[in-house]
């Protein structure tokens, strides 16, 4: 019996050292000599020679001269890869494409074919009309409960925006509180719509959007104040101002500027993605540079294609780039944004 145990320990220590130190040795070994850049996770350095990132994992990237990647649902967290798994029946899927098409979508045809929509939404909403009916900002409060609340919580400038009308609107908070008798002492997540509604019969045509300000010491903070122009509105109220023109004409758009991944993490987008883009990142860098936009255009098309590649050397799927890598080459090319 004794023979028999110290056998399997023996066959145990064997099937350890091989399999949890002596393998694992050797693709190290093989990884370090072979594939260095590889099997250390893809790392790439700025041109201060400092790492700003991995070609494996896609990152946001906020300011106009750079290329942006699909969107996240991971919110770009290597730690938290996953999908959204959202159906295309999700109001929640349906929220989040309208918010991202309205700041970038084009009219397709007419003679704004090939501009942003934005200035059209910004002009249907500071008429303040929906469907026939006045005040948009209360009435999307009203349809979309769950996105005023978001909006409420999401920010803690915006929590404190409706703590503070709310001390100065005690009235519309005594009314609410007697239509909700569950809720004697409301929160600011409680008063949401409540809050809209008063808010846009106060202020028509306008919507509430984080700006930079001068505080008292001459150092810049960051307010809330009511706006009828910007992305804010641009994004959130473009499916009511679709809704409004049903029969507008608009570019269609690559399937990746508005679909996540399955890992919420991929570092590529498809040329036609990038090419979409090019507009914007073209002319904010020949804005940068005080350049001809035809000259630094071309030249951020030539970046793209040295950049690019094809699965299986183009035998299999479309032209991609790695993000990460076309905006480095960007930066090496024309130097920090301003």
């Amino acid at each position: 019996m004794s023979k028999i145990i110290s056998k399997s320990f023996l066959l145990l220590v064997f099937a350890v050292v091989i399999c949890c130190v002596l393998y694992p040795l050797v693709l190290l070994a093989f990884g370090q000599v072979f594939f260095p850049f590889q099997a250390n996770g893809s790392i790439v350095n700025g041109p201060d020679g400092k790492p700003v990132g991995s070609l494996l994992i896609a990152q946001p990237f906020t300011k106009d001269e750079y290329f942006q990647p699909r969107p996240s649902a991971a919110s770009y967290d290597g730690g938290a890869s996953a999908s959204s798994s959202l159906a295309a029946s999700n109001y929640a899927l349906r929220d989040r494409v309208a918010r991202t098409l309205g700041p970038i979508v084009r009219h397709a045809d007419g003679p704004k074919g090939g501009q942003l929509i934005g200035s059209d939404i910004e002009d249907w909403f500071q008429h303040d009309i929906y469907q026939g009916g006045p005040h948009i900002v209360a009435q999307w409060a009203s349809m979309h409960n769950a996105d005023a609340l978001a909006w409420v919580n999401t920010d803690s400038l915006h929590t404190a925006y409706v703590a503070d009308w709310a001390t100065k609107h005690t009235d519309v908070v005594s009314q609410f509180v007697k239509s909700n008798p569950n809720t004697p002492q409301p929160a600011p997540s409680d008063l949401a719509v409540t809050f809209f509604q008063s808010f846009s019969n106060e202020n028509p045509g306008k919507f509430l959007s984080a700006m930079t300000d001068t505080g008292a010491d001459g150092k810049a903070i960051a307010v809330i104040k009511p706006v009828g122009t910007g992305s804010d509105i641009q994004s959130i109220f473009f499916e009511m101002w679709r809704l409004d023109h049903p029969n507008e004409g608009l570019q269609n758009l690559p399937g990746d500027m508005l679909t996540t991944s399955a890992s919420g993490l991929d570092p590529h987008i498809t040329m036609q993605n990038a090419k979409y883009q090019l507009d914007r990142v073209s002319s904010k860098w020949a804005a940068d540079l005080k350049r001809s936009p035809v000259e630094v255009r071309k030249e951020v098309e030539d970046i793209l294609e040295e950049n690019s590649f094809a699965p299986f050397n183009g035998l299999a799927g479309e032209k991609m780039v790695n993000v990460l890598q076309v905006n480095l080459a960007l930066r090496n090319e024309f130097g920090t944004p301003q």
